[in-house]
């Protein structure tokens, strides 16, 4: 170890000015075993600074290097982790806690009593030491403790023990030894001659001293003799400076008297500078000027000027009113005087403007009356930006009555709601009036009673209470709506529209202008309701100022009910609305109540005109609810338009189930050919208006979820009337609907039917198949039962060449029944298969030919098929078929010509 330390010292501190002091051998502790050196060193410059220095071996190992360094004065603790045991374990706890195992405890000891010795002599904040034995923190010696802190600071020895006994030479001292060891030759050789010498000398300097300090006596007696002579001094100059204490006392008596005159002058122009700022303050602030009490007193609130003038007024007066007043203003005089002046304008202006509002609303209500007749006849609703415009000039007034008086704002509130909610109840009802008028008027527009509809409002009135009654709902089938709609002469189609006679009203131009004028008629009613509930509720968010959350009075609360607020105590807070889009909500809810009911009663005449109009309506609706959301979700609009949106869907499904229940009861005539079923043909139908109409919709989903289960019930409903079928086959009724389903999807490309699509062309090709065969049997029978039995024996085990001799089946027999079909008999009977095919299939489809073609392919695979047996079976026999295949396509072309 001492080899170690010596080469350290040499290679790695020496260079940087530090003197190696303790070394340690350690390692981490619970790592792989990694060696390396702890040192403690001190600079050898001042002042001091001691470190705790880790050292480490290079990789190549012929030379250490210094790691990593840290100061002692950032030790806060020293863990010896046991004071009674040897553990060579031990903890330093700097920045963060490093731990060490050491090669032996000795060398853990030593380190640790090194940085003890270290800690007291050279740092004021004490390191703590933890676990560690009291042998080893043995005090300094006393001598050192009496040793100046320059002194102390100078030591650098080169191990523990130098680091108590060791003083270094300063320049001067080591000056003097060399000049001594080079005047004495035996100071290098001769150690104890030099010694010798150097005592000798020693001896020769005390007593020079004593010498001369005895000498000294006299000139110390003239010193004393001085000294006595300036102590008599002193009593003369301490005699004179009591005299001109006395003088100066009664001086500072006199500037004292001063110095309290003084500070009482300027503690009153202290008071009165304050006092003044007091005058100041309450005359600025709480000082409110003769115009605008003229103003809140008697200004005019219904020209532009008076109304800017009231709207400053009462910004200043409210200022006035709010102004922080300091303590103890409260208790003059002339605070309370114009307290109490403030009160009575905010009272008198509060109730002038409350008036005032009061008639604007009645009279605006009145000209906007005089306007609705001219809104009757046509399907508009009356634009309310006028009335808008002109109370909007007092909203700062609105405000400033919320802020400071609550009653007449919800007053107000509660008057202007009151009376918009009548005034658009009746411009409402009879825009809806017209709505259903004009709808009702779509499917005998230029018949009957609505040709010559009047236009004035009483007429209106008198057609509409028809439609729904008093109470603005339908109520039956039996009301006079269907006579208004339906002309019992001239009627082309049933009240609710299905998919059975769907294909004869598509063929109507009118129905199909009837169609797209209700989509008119209802995409008008949306758009002119829309900016109508968009505006006033704009309106009502800005005259009302709720835009920001209100400013409450103290001990209050605001609650709304009715869709106006009222006051309410503080206690009720929990169950108020926090959000003001709540509140503006309620007031719309409250004046627009009317628009749901409306809807849906207008909702339900469509649906009961045509029930189709429901697709319409489902594209309409939701478009305006997408939009709606866009601009607000939580508006009134669109949860109102919303909830319509409900009522819409459901009609569309009762639109849905009411086709698939009409399949399902429909009755086919015995007596005729079935053909294409009407709702096949009604299903292509809904199919290409639904197209058109959800081209782009935002509810294509629901349509495509009809689709399915229009298309399971078509499909269903085919096979159970090809099953109940006695005129037509049932191969015939399967192979033309599923043809033309197929045709049909193919056409359309409904992404959502494909499955369908594949699936309604399997069921048409394996029904064309089995058709073919089953009516093939029939030109050929014998001759297809006797094959059927020689392809019998063939199975049972008769070997083919063989068959030819069974009594049955021998060359006779089959000679026999060859000549029973010659081509005159078998084109015979292809042209009366012909026939039968004719009666079988609709002239709609046109699949005689298809059909027809894939006879005559089965009838050549049975050909070759009969063939094929006679060679293998009767080899060598010469016998033939009575015609060939040639023969064959020439019978088959010739009948299909001539037919």
């Amino acid at each position: 170890m001492t080899a170690i330390k010596h080469a350290l010292q040499r290679d790695i501190f020496t260079p940087n000015d530090e003197r190696l002091l303790s070394i340690v051998n350690v390692c981490k502790a619970g790592k792989k075993k990694k060696n390396c050196f702890l040192c403690a060193t001190v600079t050898t410059e001042r002042p001091v600074q001691v470190r705790v220095v880790k050292v480490k071996k290079s990789d190549k190992g012929d030379f250490y290097k210094r790691q990593m360094a840290w100061e002692l004065r950032d030790l806060a603790e020293v863990d010896a982790k046991d004071a009674n045991k040897e553990n060579p374990e031990f903890d330093l706890h700097f920045e963060k806690v490093y731990r060490w195992v050491a090669s032996s405890t000795a060398e853990k000891n030593s380190f640790i009593s090194c940085i003890w010795k270290l800690n007291q002599r050279y740092l004021r904040k004490k390191v703590e030491f933890v676990n560690v034995s009291s042998q080893l923190l043995e005090e300094l010696p006393k001598a050192e403790e009496s040793v100046p802190s320059g002194e102390s600071q100078s030591v650098a020895g080169g191990d523990e023990d130098a680091l108590d006994d060791y003083q270094e030479l300063n320049a001067r001292e080591e000056q003097d030894i060399e000049n001594m060891m080079e005047v004495c030759e035996c100071a290098i050789s001769n150690a104890e001659a030099f010694a010798e010498k150097l005592s000798r000398e020693l001896q020769v300097l005390d007593g020079a001293n004593i010498q001369s300090i005895m000498a000294s006596e006299k000139q110390v007696n003239i010193l004393m003799q001085l000294l006595d002579e300036a102590l008599t001094e002193v009593d003369t100059i301490e005699g004179k400076l009591l005299s001109y204490e006395e003088m100066l006392q009664s001086v500072k008596e006199q500037m004292d008297q001063i110095s309290q005159s003084n500070r009482l002058i300027q503690i009153s122009n202290t008071n009165n500078g304050k006092l003044l700022d007091e005058i100041q303050f309450l005359v600025n602030y709480m000082d409110l000027s003769k115009g605008h009490i003229r103003a809140l007193q008697e200004g005019d609130l219904s020209s532009p000027k008076g109304i800017e003038a009231c709207i400053n007024a009462s910004e200043a007066l409210l200022q006035c009113m709010n102004v922080a007043l300091r303590p103890g203003h409260d208790k003059l005089m002339a605070v309370k005087e114009q307290q109490h002046l403030f009160t009575e304008l905010r009272d008198v202006f509060a109730r002038r403007l409350t008036n005032h509002l009061n008639n604007v609303f009645v009279h605006q209500g009145h000209d906007q009356s005089s306007t609705l007749s001219q809104h009757t006849a046509e399907l508009t609703l009356p634009k309310h930006s006028p009335l808008h415009r002109d109370l909007l000039r007092y909203a700062k007034l609105m405000e400033w009555l919320k802020n400071t008086q609550r009653e007449k704002y919800e007053g107000l509130s509660r008057t202007y709601v009151d009376y918009m909610t009548r005034l658009y109840e009746r411009e409402i009802k009879d825009f809806f009036e017209v709505a259903k008028i004009k709808m009702a008027g779509t499917t005998k527009e230029g018949k009957g009673k609505f040709a010559t509809l009047p236009r004035k409002e009483s007429a209106l009135k008198q057609e509409t209470e028809s439609l729904h009654g008093s109470s603005g709902k339908l109520t039956g089938s039996t009301s006079s709506l269907n006579k208004l709609a339906v002309s019992s002469s001239n009627s082309r189609r049933s009240q609710s529209s299905s998919l059975l006679d769907m294909g004869n009203m598509s063929a109507s131009d009118l129905d199909v202008a009837d169609r797209t004028k209700f989509d008119k008629i209802f995409e008008q009613v949306l758009s002119e309701l829309e900016p109508l509930c968009l505006a006033e509720q704009d309106f009502i968010s800005k005259f009302f100022k709720l835009q920001q959350q209100p400013t409450l009075a103290q001990g209050e609360n605001t609650d709304y009910h009715d869709g106006v607020p009222h006051s309410r105590p503080v206690s009720e807070h929990r169950h108020s609305i926090s959000s003001e889009k709540d509140i503006v909500r309620q007031m719309m809810n409250k004046i627009f109540q009317s628009i749901e009911t409306e809807l849906n009663s207008l909702i339900a005449l469509g649906d009961k005109i045509d029930s189709f109009n429901s697709l319409y309506m489902l594209v309409k609706m939701s478009h305006h609810v997408w939009t709606a959301e866009n601009v607000d979700p939580a508006s009134y609009l669109s949860t109102t338009l919303g909830n319509v949106l409900v009522t819409v869907k459901r009609n569309f499904d009762k639109c849905i189930s009411g086709q698939i229940k009409q399949m399902e009861e429909v009755k086919i005539s015995k007596k005729s050919k079935v053909g294409i079923l009407p709702f096949v043909t009604g299903f292509e139908e809904f199919a290409e208006l639904a197209e058109t109409i959800f081209r782009n919709a935002e509810r294509r989903g629901d349509l495509d979820k009809a689709y399915v289960k229009l298309i399971r019930a078509v499909f269903m409903n085919v096979e159970k009337v090809a099953n109940e079928s006695q005129k037509t086959p049932r191969d015939v009724v399967m192979m033309e609907n599923f043809h033309h389903i197929f045709s049909t999807l193919s056409r359309l490309k409904i992404s959502c039917l494909e499955a369908e699509r594949k699936e309604a062309k399997h069921k048409y090709t394996d029904h064309l198949q089995s058709y073919v065969i089953n009516s093939l049997g029939q030109p050929l029978e014998k001759l297809n039962h006797f094959f059927e039995g020689v392809e019998a024996r063939v199975a049972q085990g008769v070997r083919e060449e063989e068959v030819s001799y069974q009594l049955a089946f021998n060359k006779q027999e089959l000679r026999k029944v060859i000549k029973e079909y010659p081509g005159k008999e078998v084109k015979k009977g292809l042209d009366n298969l012909y026939k039968k095919v004719d009666k079988h299939l609709c002239e709609e489809e046109s699949l005689l030919q298809v059909v027809w073609h894939s006879m005559q392919d089965e009838f050549i695979r049975q050909y070759k098929h009969f063939e094929g047996l006679i060679n293998r079976c009767y080899p060598g026999s010469g016998i033939t078929m009575e015609f060939t295949i040639q023969d064959m396509l020439e019978y088959f072309s010739s009948i299909a010509q001539s037919h």
